[in-house]
């Protein structure tokens, strides 16, 4: 799998999640190349909707693949502004485009959110080896 790409623009979680900074002090939330490897063929997403209030850790939805169905995870706390509507009729945009087309939700951040503290591409790329 060291051919996937994980852009040096992006942080990660352990759970296989990117976060990048969007417009207006938001974030835009998705799921790395190595999980949607991982899951195959998506199918379906579900997300939460927009105004959900999410705690950092708590699960928000799931990515159902022809393999498996995995949760999604909040990477931090705030509150939902978006939601790529795109996933309801494409879903595998999360296969072609995970970084870019197949973003999952935006939130606003509450409170200090320190980006710092999710890893970066180079430490993410190594947790997985």
């Amino acid at each position: 799998m060291s051919d996937l790409e994980y852009p040096e623009s992006l942080r990660y979680t352990a759970d296989h999640e990117w976060v990048q900074e969007a417009d207006g002090g938001t974030l835009r939330v998705g799921i790395t190349a190595y999980a949607q490897e991982a899951l195959g063929d998506v199918v379906y997403v579900s997300l939460p909707s927009v105004g959900d209030t999410l705690k950092e850790g708590d699960t928000c939805g799931e990515v159902e693949s022809t393999k498996s169905v995995s949760d999604l995870y909040a990477p931090i706390s705030g509150d939902v502004t978006a939601i790529n509507t795109n996933l309801d009729v494409t879903p595998e945009l999360v296969n072609q485009a995970p970084y870019t087309d197949g973003w999952m939700y935006e939130l606003r951040p509450s409170g200090d959110t320190d980006l710092g503290a999710l890893m970066d591409a180079e430490t993410y790329s190594g947790s997985l080896a």
